[in-house]
Order: structure tokens, then sequence, then C-alpha cells
């Protein structure tokens, strides 16, 4: 019992001291091996960095996506050039019609007037000519105008007994018919009734 009491620690100091001699090699490998791949890093990289040469920098070097979006912009400007000298185009013809149609307003509204000129005018002359037809009738004989009216329309006598002093009218009628009087005398009257009426 005593020798293996004795043997068991030897045992652990010679175990020991292996464990302590076996952590500085692995540390001094791991130092080694750090140092190494250190120095290589420095060693490979150092003559790419002198290889490699200076290249001024480019603002956008083969860049097809910003190409991409200048063409779009230059299309879209393109298209709002086109688009402005159309509505440029459309104003001035708007412009051109709109003088066009100006123009046919006064123009018209000059005929107008020359037509309302023209129709008064051809107005008081047919006024002036019923007047003075009504003037030569009044001048008549009684019975030479009672003969005339007889043959007239009966609307178309009783406007021009109408006019007549109503004492000429009187001889007048008084020498028709009593048939062709009293047409005319309907006619006289309604006319009264409708102008009192107003």
């Amino acid at each position: 019992m005593s020798r293996a009491s004795n043997t068991t620690p030897r045992r652990r100091k010679g175990r020991g001291t292996l464990s302590i001699i076996a952590g500085l090699l692995l540390a001094s490998g791991i130092i080694r091996l750090g140092t190494h791949a250190t120095s290589a890093f420095a060693f490979q990289s150092a003559p790419e960095v002198a290889s490699t040469p200076i290249e001024e920098p480019q603002v956008c070097p083969d860049n097809t996506e910003l190409e991409e979006v200048i063409s779009a912009l230059k299309r879209r400007e393109e298209k709002l050039d086109a688009r402005e000298e159309e509505i440029a185009r459309r104003s001035e013809t708007l412009e051109i019609q709109q003088a066009e149609a100006e123009a046919r307003i006064v123009s018209a509204k000059a005929e107008e007037e020359k037509l309302r000129l023209t129709m008064a005018a051809a107005s008081s002359a047919a006024e002036d000519d019923v007047s003075q037809l009504t003037k030569v009738y009044a001048n008549m004989k009684p019975k030479q105008a009672a003969g005339l009216f007889e043959e007239m329309d009966p609307e178309f006598a009783a406007g021009f007994l109408g006019r007549m002093a109503p004492g000429a009218a009187a001889q007048v009628m008084a020498g028709m018919t009593p048939k062709a009087a009293y047409a005319i005398s309907v006619v006289l009257a309604g006319r009264n009734i409708g102008a009192g009426s107003k």
C-alpha cells in the first residue's frame, strides 16, 4: 500500500508538468501561426496594391439603368415639347376661328340692319302706296267706289274703308249691296273689337 501511495503523486506531478509544457507549445504554435498568416497576408496584398494602377474615378461606368432613366426623361421632354407645340397650334387655330366668328357676327349684324332698313323702306313705301290709293278711292264718286269695293275681298276692302274718313266711307258703303256692306262691316267691327281688347 505504501508503494501505490508513493507512485501516485509522482505520476500526478509528471502529468502536470507535461500539461504545462503542452500548453506552452500550443500557445507558441498559435502565436507563430498568427504571425505567419499576418506576414503572408501583408506579403500577398502589398504587391497587388502596388501593381494595381490608380484609375481616375468614373462617374457612371456602364450604368445602363441610369442611361435608361436619362433616355426616358429625354423622351418625356420631347413629348412635352410636342404637346406644347400642339397646344400652341390649337390656340392659334381657336384665335383664328374666334376672329372669323366675330367677323361673321359683325357682317350678320350689318346685313340684319340693312334688311331692317330695306323692310322699313318697303313698309314705308307700301304704306305710302296704300295711303295714296285710299285717297284715290276717297276722291272717287261714291257709286264708282262702291262698285270697286264690292269686287274686292271683304278683308281687303275693309282695310281701305278703315283708312277713309267716316263720312266718305259711309257714302261708299251706302252705294254697295247690303250683302257686301254687311261683310265689310263684320270685318271692321272685328278689327275694332280686337284693337279695343288689346
